[in-house]
């Protein structure tokens, strides 16, 4: 199956969205995680630390494998940061992994 990355990117002070709906955000890259579909996944800190406690997240990045772009972009409407005001914007795209 080919590969599809996903880049969220945050609204400004998404902290609390993100904090609220993250179980159901984790539970669907859990999913993909089990169905061996999940290449890596995280969110991009807002200042430089891996801990960056109240200054939050800036947006995430997802790589997974589905079997279009249109079902990678599907999955990607449905999620959680999406439809609870964590995203402003959300770009899916074609991904070619040459390393690892």
């Amino acid at each position: 199956m080919p590969l599809y990355s996903i880049i969220g990117t945050d609204v400004a002070n998404s902290l609390a969205q993100r904090q609220a709906s993250r179980p159901a955000h984790l539970a669907r890259l859990q999913a993909l995680q089990d169905a061996g579909r999940l290449v890596l996944a995280g969110p991009f800190p807002a200042i430089d630390s891996s801990d960056p406690g109240p200054a939050g997240f800036s947006g995430s990045l997802i790589v997974a494998e589905f079997a279009s772009l249109a079902e990678a972009q599907a999955w990607a409407a449905a999620d959680p940061y999406r439809s609870c005001g964590v995203y402003a914007d959300v770009i899916v795209k074609p991904f070619k992994q040459v390393f690892p």
